[in-house]
């Protein structure tokens, strides 16, 4: 079925029908999008750090599952069939196939985690929303850091070397962020659920 999930942050605000359900998912793919270009390079690293990870995240929480993981499928088609969607403008099989690949599919899997716990009530509580937002984050570095090792032949502690540590200080803010937030929209609104 191709509507909000009813216990999800989008659904108390926007009508819960197959147009409003349409949109969000594209507007959350397009989000992703635009937070892929604020982006920049660490000399030791080939994956940029973007904005991405933080709008994933909050595809999930505010969609649910089906829909939060529908906005990153989205996402990666988008690159893939050659939209510049991807950091700095990026698209294409060699993007998907490159070493920030992983992460990408990561993106899918993570959206789809958080929204299934956001349906269940997690993105209510500041602790359960970071707790959350943490988990996802994980799920997303453990594609990344798989795919980064298969792709350019690092082994474990290098690949989590230029392929996690630079981004755990940033993903612990995110996570931070989302949940202060998280919990006070749901306050505003109205937690009914």
């Amino acid at each position: 079925m191709l509507t909000l999930a009813p216990k999800v942050l989008a659904a108390r605000v926007a009508p819960r029908t197959k147009t409003s359900a349409v949109v969000l998912t594209i507007a959350f793919a397009a989000l992703t999008a635009l937070a892929a270009q604020w982006r920049f390079y660490l000399p030791f690293t080939p994956i940029p750090i973007t904005g991405q990870t933080f709008a994933v995240l909050l595809s999930g929480a505010a969609l649910g599952w089906r829909l939060g993981g529908a906005s990153q499928v989205l996402y990666v088609g988008a690159g893939l069939v050659g939209l510049p969607v991807f950091a700095g403008g990026g698209s294409g099989f060699d993007t998907i196939t490159g070493a920030s690949g992983g992460y990408l599919v990561g993106f899918v899997i993570a959206a789809a985690l958080v929204g299934h716990l956001a349906e269940r009530g997690q993105d209510r509580r500041v602790d359960t929303a970071a707790a959350a937002f943490l988990l996802g984050s994980v799920v997303i570095y453990l594609f990344g850091v798989a795919w980064l090792m298969q792709v350019t032949g690092w082994d474990l502690p290098e690949a989590m070397a230029k392929g996690v540590a630079p981004f755990v200080v940033g993903d612990l803010l995110k996570a931070g962020f989302a949940a202060l937030a998280l919990p006070a929209v749901w306050r505003l609104v109205g937690d009914r659920g």
